[in-house]
């Protein structure tokens, strides 16, 4: 069955063809639909791919029940309601760097135009003018940049103006490291002395709760007199009453800006302001930009329906590509140790510690401890709870979720431990690991103070007995006289006449009837029955 694909917005034609090369999409293009036309639509659909025109609320959201994906050819997603997809488990996916160029090019337009008025001076010249006096400009070779948010945009217009201009930059960052930002050649400083140091600020970060006017009255009067303004990012990070009184004082000499919406046409004053250049959401506009961008959210698109991948997505873990190959199989061993202890489990966790040890330890962590998340809630909540919103789910259930680095265990062996706590202390404790024989194969390594190496699949028996004659002859009696069979059995006691624990992968599940039959034998403590992903796939012998 194919999925289907409503495409809301114009792409460019190389996106819109892979989508439509691709046989398992059915894709339908349709582009200027009212809310009520869409409203009506959109719940037939698999996915949705918008541009800046099409808003994705929670209204719409609401509607679309078999939803799985929001696509956006663009890099910001303010059109998208993005936490309420995530509480959904809709995947949001952006095109986050296919436009970086054209932005980074943008910017330097901006910066230039803005040192040596052009936009006015053009306009005076074809007014029959010639005031070349007035227009006198200033060379950018040695002045200091400030860079604020060193994404690749933002390295991008470091390099363009430290190699191309002669400038001196200074980076600020609120998440990459100062050693990252050295590796580039720069200097990290912070935004205070970046403020006060710069004689023209480029901004380069989203706009959030943090980041809403950033530059405001305090901010310019701790600036040189005379800087220059550069706003490639959204309007809202400057406060424009603040803004406004820095040009007409002339603390602020010049200040040019993207305008990312038309509806800004409505604040007359600084866009008309004869300090401030501005250009209407031209930074991704270039045929190059546009077909990157499209090609990009296609190719993401097509990748997610055809193998899962998560490329580009915005509220998902998503994992380095280098990494890949070695962190998928511990993603899945993640998922099936949480399905595996949630079954050991009463269902009344408050918290659940995540213990990485060995080569783990230097990884992104969030891909795993997401997928231990998503198994432990699949068991409570079904199959709902995916890798978008696993996280949500948990923190909406009130159930807290720690991670601790682990010292390495005795033979080297990487491994992931889980321990879940309800009100009352401690509920159980397992360890896994990949024990790579034929490939990398994930097996529960721990339960408790128990050693095994158990196969997390399939219909599993967890029996805990008195280490006492005969536990194992009469599970395996009972199993027999109900018809199922055993694929193999891991053993283990805590010492010798103590307590012991079988870990049993069956063919079939046993029923309620077989299991209080085990229950029932002199001897058992307790008996768990844990079904990993349905029923194995069975090779039968001819």
């Amino acid at each position: 069955m194919r999925s289907k694909i409503l495409v809301a917005d114009e792409i460019h034609e190389n996106g819109l063809a892979i989508l439509l090369s691709t046989p398992m999409l059915e894709v339908d293009q349709k582009v200027g639909l009212t809310a009520d036309e869409l409203h009506a639509c959109v719940p037939n659909y698999d996915a949705i791919v918008v541009g800046e025109t099409t808003a994705v609320q929670k209204d719409l959201l609401k509607l679309a029940p078999q939803l799985k994906v929001i696509a956006k050819a663009g890099a910001d997603v303010d059109n998208i309601d993005v936490q309420e997809a995530t509480r959904r488990g809709v995947i949001v996916m952006n095109a986050p760097s296919s436009h970086v160029v054209s932005a980074g090019e943008h910017t330097i337009a901006l910066l230039m135009a803005v040192h040596r008025h052009l936009p006015i001076a053009v306009e005076s010249m074809k007014q029959g003018k010639w005031e070349k006096k007035k227009f006198q400009g200033r060379e950018m070779a040695g002045k200091t940049l400030g860079i604020v948010g060193f994404g690749k945009t933002g390295a991008l217009v470091a390099r363009y103006a430290s190699r191309g201009l002669r400038m001196n930059i200074l980076v600020y960052d609120g998440i990459v490291t100062s050693d990252m930002i050295k590796q580039h050649g720069f200097r990290p400083v912070s935004l205070p002395e970046l403020y006060e140091k710069s004689d023209v600020i480029s901004l380069h970060v989203p706009l959030n709760p943090d980041t809403r006017n950033m530059l405001n009255e305090k901010i310019f009067n701790s600036m040189k007199t005379g800087v220059i303004i550069i706003n490639t990012g959204r309007a809202g990070l400057i406060q424009e009453s603040a803004l406004l009184a820095a040009l007409d004082s002339g603390k602020v000499a010049g200040a040019a800006v993207d305008i990312h919406s038309e509806l800004y046409l409505q604040h007359g004053r600084l866009l008309n302001h004869s300090k401030v250049i501005c250009t209407p959401d031209l930074s991704v506009a270039t045929d190059e930009a546009q077909a990157n961008v499209s090609r990009s959210i296609a190719e993401s698109l097509r990748d997610y329906f055809q193998n899962g991948s998560l490329g580009n997505a915005v509220n998902v873990a998503v994992v380095d590509p280098v990494l890949r190959s070695k962190i998928g199989p511990y993603i899945e061993l993640a998922r099936r140790l949480g399905m595996f202890v949630a079954g050991l489990s009463s269902g009344n966790a408050v918290k659940i510690e995540i213990g990485y040890r060995g080569e783990l330890v230097g990884w992104d962590l969030r891909p795993m401890t997401t997928a231990v998340l998503m198994g432990f809630l699949n068991v409570f909540k079904g199959s709902d709870v995916n890798l978008v919103n696993a996280n949500f789910v948990a923190e909406e259930a009130g159930i807290q979720v720690l991670e601790t680095i682990l010292k390495e265990s005795v033979d080297g062996r990487p491994s992931i431990t889980l321990q879940v706590f309800s009100k009352q202390g401690s509920l159980v404790k397992i360890e896994g690991a990949l024990i790579r024989r034929f490939g990398d194969e994930p097996r529960i390594i721990g339960i408790n103070e128990f050693v095994t190496e158990a196969v997390p699949a399939g219909p599993m028996l967890i029996v805990k007995n008195e280490d006492i004659p005969g536990m194992i002859a009469g599970i395996s009696g009972i199993l027999a006289q109900r018809n199922v069979n055993i694929a193999q059995m891991n053993l283990s006691r805590n010492c010798a006449g103590g307590t012991a624990i079988s870990i049993t992968n069956l063919d079939s599940p046993a029923d309620d009837i077989t299991l209080e039959q085990i229950r029932s034998i002199n001897g058992i403590l307790n008996v768990h029955q844990i079904i990993i992903d349905g029923l194995p796939e069975l090779k039968i012998c001819s």
